[in-house]
């Protein structure tokens, strides 16, 4: 099944009369294609402390490039993954977990395929279309709609062995070194 080009967000918010409104309602203004990939990543919402700001008109999707939350905040977004390519197979195995900097956990093992990476996060991941493999260290899951994943700052690669898009929801968390 197809996945429909956009994702509507509704951000709600409590006006300065003190009455729960709605702040926007759209199609997410907040996406990037990556090149070469066709992985699109639509940034939903990012939080910069624990407890959260949630006063203001502020669109807090609207600003973000890292994969990783802030220090002490989170990320949402929602990814659709195109099954994958030769020629994203043969990028250098290093590819994805180089752009990570200092969210990757400084204990991890060498990359075993290009989009391996880990973050110093927890990360919610629900499949909501499609399916996925997610490869570990030396392991893999097969994830479909409707399954729900908790990783815990592991190294990890989304790899689409199917011919449909795969969307998932992701929340990342901030998370002390394991």
């Amino acid at each position: 099944m197809p996945l429909s080009k956009e994702v509507r967000r509704v951000v709600t918010t409590v006006n300065a009369e003190g009455k729960a409104v709605v702040l926007f309602d759209s199609d997410n203004p907040n996406k990037k294609v990556r090149e070469g990939r066709g992985t699109v990543s639509r940034l939903l919402w990012v939080t910069n402390e624990t407890p959260a700001d949630i006063a203001g008109p502020k669109d807090r999707g609207s600003h973000y490039e890292g994969v990783a939350p802030p220090r002490n905040g989170s990320v949402f977004r929602m990814v659709d993954i195109p099954p994958i390519t030769k020629e994203v197979e043969a990028l250098p195995v290093n590819y994805h977990h180089s752009m990570h900097g200092d969210s990757t956990p400084k204990r991890h093992m060498p990359p075993r395929h290009p989009l391996m990476h880990a973050t110093r996060t927890i990360d919610y991941a629900i499949i909501m279309a499609g399916e996925i493999d997610m490869l570990l260290d030396d392991e893999e899951i097969h994830l479909k709609a409707g399954d729900v994943l908790i990783q815990q700052g592991t190294n990890h690669a989304w790899v689409n062995r199917g011919t449909e898009p795969c969307r998932i929801a992701f929340v990342l968390i901030d998370a002390q070194e394991p």
